[in-house]
């Protein structure tokens, strides 16, 4: 009779902790900028499709705007179709533009921000309304807290979800089978998500 070989057993392996089996962070975080990412000059380039307008903009240095680049970008995103109404629109918005563009500068994308919409007056806005496109009655849109952008040849999802690590307001993510694709709407009011 022939010796039998006994194999050892394996080792039990212990259970990964809960933290182990979450994804790991996209490489579109804001969470891994450092401080010397906050506190260079601040230079933004925008277009805005509809009107062909194109501009790229120093509008920070050393912890100042510069008022007369803020009013640039102020009637950059102006109302285009409610009379071309400009107002001054939140300079918390103006920073998560410009982080948002130099984040994704920092991987070789350095495409305008596309400026789908901007301020809107309350009648633009009841006139998206009435004709079906996706708008709140109360956007913020119409207190100049608030964009609709894009960034060319990059996933509308994968912007989203870079101006959502940001924490600085609302992100809708509006989802769209064209050549253009979809757009993310950006705001500067309280933090939540929606698909649109």
């Amino acid at each position: 009779m022939q010796p039998v070989a006994v194999q050892a057993r394996p080792k039990p392996v212990a259970p990964l902790p809960a933290d182990d089996l979450n994804a790991p962070p996209d490489i579109f975080d804001a969470g891994t900028l450092d401080i010397d990412f906050w506190v260079k000059p601040r230079t933004i380039s925008l277009i805005r499709p509809e009107s062909g307008e194109k501009t790229n903009l120093l509008y920070w240095k050393d912890g100042e705007v510069i008022d007369p680049a803020y009013q640039e970008l102020c009637h950059i995103l102006r109302d285009v179709n409610g009379g071309g109404v400009t107002v001054a629109m939140d300079p918390k918005l103006l920073e998560l533009l410009w982080a948002t563009q130099a984040f994704v500068a920092r991987y070789g994308m350095t495409a305008p921000l596309q400026i789908l919409s901007g301020y809107r007056t309350p009648e633009s806005n009841r006139h998206l309304i009435e004709t079906g496109v996706p708008a709140a009655r109360k956007s913020l849109h119409m207190d100049g807290k608030a964009a609709d952008i894009r960034i060319s040849n990059l996933d509308s999802e994968v912007l989203g979800n870079l101006i959502k690590s940001f924490r600085q307001g609302g992100v809708g993510f509006y989802y769209r089978q064209t050549k253009q694709g979809g757009w993310i709407h950006a705001d500067t009011g309280v933090q939540r998500t929606w698909k649109g």
